[in-house]
């Protein structure tokens, strides 16, 4: 099972974000899909801000903090 997981920094709202995130991370699934995974072995969820790799203070922390995820996991 490979679990796909968007974040984004903290700019804006937070319902925006896990939004954003939630899309980020489905975008990456379909893609996936289309290039012949079975969408069966693959889970997307977004997070938005709530696990930044950083504390987000300057631009170039924010940018690392948007970022898309893959986790590999056994079932």
């Amino acid at each position: 099972m490979l679990d796909i997981e968007g974040h984004t920094s903290s700019d804006g709202g937070f319902n925006v974000n896990m939004k954003l995130s939630n899309d980020r991370a489905q975008t990456v699934k379909n893609y996936l899909v289309v290039k012949g995974v079975d969408p069966l072995r693959l889970s997307s969820q977004g997070f938005g801000p709530t696990k930044p790799l950083n504390e987000g203070k300057t631009e170039q922390e924010r940018a690392l903090n948007r970022r898309v995820e893959l986790k590999l996991r056994n079932n």
